[in-house]
């Protein structure tokens, strides 16, 4: 008996230390990342990072980082997960496409040799995501938005030695994308500069003057070669697929997400039809007539949804979650709205700051989602605050398993988003504006048409001109709005398809859920677990469900 014991004790040792070092190697990568990991213009794949780091994409710090992924991968191949316990094994998952996501930056997709406007990212981008949270400007953070201000010469001329053979319709984006950047710049340090301490305040003036003539120099470079550039853009099968496999873990082929996204827009399509026909003698939505007026309703609706979710029994809030808000935006936002999100979703450090959302003033002519948003905020607010983006992140943010706790950028998230705004639907949140229903539905039909979208650039079936008309033809939607799409799609392939993918997969564990738990299958406990868990992708939480159900005897 007492070896029997003794037995049991080595075996529970051996394991509690594979998750030690499954634990401390999640520890380590998680904090290269905050070093290495590129910037990007979508607003989820946002991290803190150190604070006045000079960053460097030359080739010796390519070829560095390409030996540090090496030997990540070396130490997690290493570890035996096959006897683990089912949560063990899904963050050993985890782990796994976090580090094929870094092989799809650095060996796939190849941003950082082909495609120009990855430089905007590193510089103008991370120069945005300093000013996105709402005034004061501290000492800290006035001395991050010079650094990276002073960063950005040096990354250019990086850039500028990688880009050997660059595609012409990505050097077109970041040629266009600097046209104005001079004025656009000198707004920044005009309306920002009276904001900052006053060491800062007089730095600033230098530090833009600087970065103004590195990014014009790079605009110039770029015109003299385009000639000889490259028309092809698309990433290709082998790496596409390669995405689906290892990096989002999808499990499907991209020509059967294509086919399920086909019925998908059918079924938006004809939802919409039918639900324009059932509204044809209601009065259509008025716009709010102020930015004031539109940060009000925005404020009422966000509680409307929050009382929502506790009453019908759909979703957990936690007391302490704070709120998801809309500013009027700034000039120095507006100057440089084409290089980020304009929004601040905050961070692990920031988890009792409200969430800020920048929005224009209610007028003609805007864009498709702030168009939507002055008719009435509440279907991009379930996706984009509560209960979609913000939640789910500060969420995660908390989560007990620390490998958990850092955003992984996979179809979980958008999907999530997604299907935020179906559940709510169906929940009857919309029951009180029959137009709302409509853009759901419209919101649907976008989500689908990026799939095949998203499929066909990276696939060389589209080109980036035919993929922003196919886009603003059959949403519809404007045209700055469906290039801006389509020129995302195509220098980031994976992310337009991760809504549709995601929403698919959650809606197929829940049905499956349903039917394996019976009358016992609580909604509730399945939407605070995918919501606790949203960092993690969906076939990997659809493993550990499963399999804790069948545990506790839940099913039997």
């Amino acid at each position: 008996m007492k070896s029997t014991i003794f037995f049991i004790a080595v075996l529970c040792s051996v394991a509690a230390a594979a998750q030690d070092s499954l634990v401390q190697l999640a520890t380590d990568f998680w904090a290269w990342r905050t070093q290495y990991q590129p910037f990007n213009n979508d607003d989820i794949p946002r991290i803190e990072r150190p604070a006045g780091l000079k960053r460097s994409w030359s080739g010796a710090a390519v070829t560095r980082q390409k030996a540090d992924l090496a030997a990540f991968e070396g130490r997690w191949k290493k570890l035996d997960a096959a006897a683990w316990p089912i949560g063990q094994r899904v963050d050993y998952g985890l782990m796994g496409s976090a580090l094929a996501r870094v092989h799809w930056e650095l060996d796939r997709n190849r941003r950082w040799q082909r495609d120009p406007t990855f430089y905007l990212d590193q510089t103008l981008t991370a120069v945005t995501e300093t000013l996105l949270a709402p005034p004061p400007f501290d000492e800290a953070r006035s001395r991050e938005l010079l650094a990276r201000l002073q960063n950005i010469p040096s990354i250019l001329d990086d850039g500028e030695a990688n880009l050997e053979h660059p595609a012409a319709p990505f050097a077109k984006l970041a040629i266009n994308s600097l046209a104005n950047i001079r004025a656009e710049l000198q707004t920044v340090a005009h309306e920002v500069g009276p904001l900052l301490p006053p060491a800062a305040g007089k730095d600033l003036p230098q530090a833009i003057e600087a970065a103004t003539a590195a990014l014009e120099a790079y605009g110039s470079w770029l015109s003299e070669r385009l000639p000889t550039m490259t028309g092809h853009t698309a990433v290709g099968r082998e790496a596409y697929t390669y995405f689906f496999q290892k990096v989002a873990l999808y499990p499907f082929t991209p020509e059967q997400l294509l086919e399920m996204s086909r019925a998908e827009w059918a079924r938006s399509v004809a939802f919409e039809q039918m639900e324009s026909h059932r509204n044809r003698g209601v009065t259509e939505l008025k716009m709010s007539a102020t930015i004031g007026d539109q940060v009000q309703r925005t404020k009422e609706m966000e509680a409307q949804v929050r009382r929502f979710l506790t009453e019908q029994g759909i979703l957990t809030l936690p007391a302490d979650f704070p709120h998801y808000t809309i500013r009027p935006l700034p000039t120095y936002l507006s100057a440089l709205g084409d290089f980020a999100e304009l929004d601040d979703f905050t961070g692990p450090s920031r988890l009792d700051q409200d969430c800020v959302r920048w929005a224009p003033e209610p007028i003609d002519h805007l864009g498709y989602f702030a168009h939507s948003n002055a008719l009435d905020p509440r279907p991009d607010l379930v996706h984009e605050g509560v209960p979609g983006h913000y939640l789910q992140l500060w969420l995660g943010w908390t989560h007990p398993d620390p490998i958990r706790r850092h955003y992984y950028d996979s179809g979980a998230n958008e999907g999530l988003g997604f299907y935020a705004e179906e559940m709510m639907l169906q929940a009857g949140l919309f029951e009180d504006s029959p137009r709302t229903r409509e853009i759901v539905y419209n919101y649907a039909r976008l989500r689908a048409l990026r799939v095949e979208v998203d499929v066909k650039l990276a696939l060389g079936e589209f080109s980036l001109d035919q993929a922003a008309d196919y886009l603003a033809r059959m949403v519809p939607m404007d045209a700055k709005t469906a290039h801006e799409e389509a020129s995302m799609f195509a220098t980031q392939p994976g992310q337009a398809i991760s809504y549709q993918a995601g929403k698919l997969q959650i809606t197929k564990f829940l049905a499956d859920a349903r039917v394996r738990g019976g009358d016992k299958f609580d909604l509730k406990a399945f939407n605070d677990y995918v919501w606790r868990n949203g960092n993690v992708p969906i076939e990997l939480q659809r493993k550990e469900w499963f399999d804790l159900q069948v545990a506790s005897g839940a099913n039997k």
